[in-house]
């Protein structure tokens, strides 16, 4: 809690962070960890806490009077899994200070990553209560065993039963730990099935969920791991196979095959398979177990089994706490899914489809980076400059093109919806300053970002290209601290276009942008890209910068240049990317 405490003194440049816990009951007392360490707040402070615990919502005072003086305070409630109030992270600062709507989203990010480390710890708390527990059923067990080897022939059948049981207790041990972490479906399914194949020992394994009125099967292992079903056509909630009643009504249903009826107690059913994926297999037993969420059923794990299988009371406790971690591991992937497929999504909409500009040759690659986590603000551009009011032919913004490449800092969400925020008032600016250089648009950019509190910061390569009499163009460009650009010439001569200025930053105040210009002829091309293609842990950039120079010099000059970016990220690209990476290519077409 005092490393939350310091974040949130830095974040939001204040002297005094704490976190405050609510009592958990009547006669116990509040618990305040603070930074700096050894501080002891106020109490006003901690009557503000109090209040805010006792409000559920943010409170932002600009100051408060009291015998101790004048404070402000800025305080988040800090939330459980079920929205119980476990407490409040706040900051105080003796200036009477205003409180702005960044500190607001800064103070609540904070403390939503506080109330998960809560509530991480206490779902700790529970997997150790639960290892305890297997402890002591093993140890009774050990108990128990010998004993049985003291007793009769007939204490021979309870020490079998008290070993099941030490075996059940141990997988539901290692269920509460594995399903625990969990990051995707197909982890949640793959440790499913390496739980019960080695103590249930089903033949088959289907897990089906819920969705828009169907139940689909996820999609099995292609190699090794446990024998999936691997069927998956979705099928009807509202059909009668036994699984869609499971989950219509609720409840575990136990199948019985034709050779065994009755033997799975009284939510046993005889007739159809359990599920159309098990409708081919020779299967005697299966059951169907729902997955419980928090805001209904989420699906079925459905195990099936190719011989008579015994479903008592002790087996029955053992596949519902089963499925009970399972629906937890299922519900928190589906949840992680959802965002990394929105971040995705919007990340790839703001990416350019590239104009068809007669004389040259566009082409863009996009890779993001290997986890699927991640997401970033790099991005590219190319658009089409209009002719300026009065320029002459030859000018810049006559059949002009702009380009860029940029980095906004980040790999989330936030850092996607800022380098959208960027691309767009970039393109504006090219507007706002037609017939002016590639500079003036940059520095009008963070001008922009300044006036507006646009926390945008990295990195950008921003040209114009200008057509010439002779089938030359005319480069110019600005770098805001980007990975310089190579330019490669017809007869492979390739040069690296090192010039730059300062990184886009939202703290530095904006100054003269400088720009440089180089005459590309026909056959030349120019590489533009972010440092995720060059970048790679224990190895030297600068190595990596001249290896895709000479890979650019070698290629031959009439490969097509969507080719030629593929071959280029294959050979430098690091195997495991830690950033998103763009290649951006453009090409002077021969006479």
């Amino acid at each position: 809690m005092n490393r939350f405490a310091r974040l949130a003194t830095r974040l939001l440049a204040a002297p005094l962070g704490l976190v405050w816990l609510r009592p958990a009951g009547e006669t116990a007392g509040a618990v305040s960890e603070c930074w700096p360490i050894g501080t002891s707040p106020d109490p006003a402070v901690l009557a503000c806490c109090r209040r805010v615990a006792e409000e559920g919502r943010p409170r932002f005072l600009r100051h408060a009077e009291d015998e101790g003086g004048a404070f402000a305070f800025a305080g988040v409630p800090l939330v459980g899994g079920s929205g119980e109030s476990l407490g409040v992270l706040a900051v105080t600062d003796h200036d009477l200070r205003v409180w702005g709507e960044d500190d607001l989203q800064d103070l609540s990010d904070l403390a939503a990553a506080c109330s998960a480390q809560m509530r991480m710890r206490k779902r700790s708390a529970t997997v150790r209560q639960a290892r305890e527990a297997a402890e002591d059923a093993a140890q009774a067990a050990e108990d128990a065993a010998q004993a049985a080897e003291d007793a009769a022939q007939a204490a021979e059948g309870e020490a079998i039963r008290v070993h099941a049981l030490l075996n059940r207790s141990e997988l539901l041990l290692r269920a509460a730990e594995d399903l625990a972490d969990t990051s995707g479906l197909d982890d949640v399914r793959q440790r499913v099935g390496d739980l019960v194949s080695g103590d249930l020992k089903p033949a088959c394994i289907d897990l089906v969920l819920v969705r828009q009125g169907m139940l689909h099967p996820v999609v099995s292992p292609v190699n090794g791991g446990p024998p999936w079903s691997g069927v998956t056509e979705p099928f009807a909630l509202a059909s009668d196979w036994p699984v869609a009643r499971a989950v219509r009504e609720n409840r575990m249903i136990v199948v019985d095959g034709p050779t065994e009826e009755g033997g799975g107690g009284a939510d046993a059913v005889a007739g159809p398979p359990a599920t159309p994926a098990f409708a081919s297999l020779d299967l005697v037993t299966a059951t169907c177990l729902p997955l419980r969420g928090t805001h209904g059923i989420l699906g079925a794990l459905v195990l099936g089994w190719d011989a008579a299988y015994g479903i008592g009371v002790d087996e029955r406790a053992v596949l519902t706490t089963l499925a009970g971690y399972t629906a937890q591991a299922v519900e928190r992937a589906l949840h992680l899914d959802e965002r990394i497929t929105v971040a995705r999504r919007l990340q790839l909409a703001m990416l350019t489809d590239l104009p068809d500009v007669p004389g040259l040759e566009l082409a863009a690659l996009y890779r993001p980076a290997a986890q699927d986590d991640m997401v970033g603000g790099v991005w590219y551009d190319a658009y089409p400059l209009p002719k300026a009011p009065g320029a002459a032919v030859g000018t810049p913004g006559t059949g002009a093109l702009a380009l860029t490449v940029g980095d906004i800092t980040g790999h989330d969400v936030r850092a996607a919806a800022l380098m959208g925020q960027v691309r767009s008032m970039l393109r504006q600016a090219d507007q706002d300053h037609l017939g002016e250089g590639p500079e003036r648009a940059l520095g009008a950019l963070e001008r922009a970002c300044r006036r507006l509190d646009l926390p945008a910061s990295g990195t950008a390569v921003h040209a114009h290209l200008t057509p010439e009499a002779d089938g030359h163009w005319h480069l110019r460009w600005t770098n805001a601290g980007h990975p310089a650009p190579l330019l490669v010439t017809a007869d492979g001569t390739v040069e690296s276009l090192d010039r730059h200025d300062v990184l886009l930053h939202h703290s530095l105040p904006p100054g003269p942008r400088t720009t440089d210009s180089r005459f590309l002829p026909p056959g030349s091309t120019l590489l533009l890209y972010t440092d995720g293609l060059v970048e790679e842990r224990g190895e030297d950039i600068e190595d990596n910068v001249d290896r895709l120079a000479r890979r650019l010099a070698a290629a031959p000059p009439d490969a097509p240049l969507d080719v030629l970016l593929r071959a280029l990220l294959d050979a430098v690209g690091p195997q495991d990317a830690q950033d998103d990476a763009v290649l951006f290519a453009v090409r002077v077409a021969t006479r």
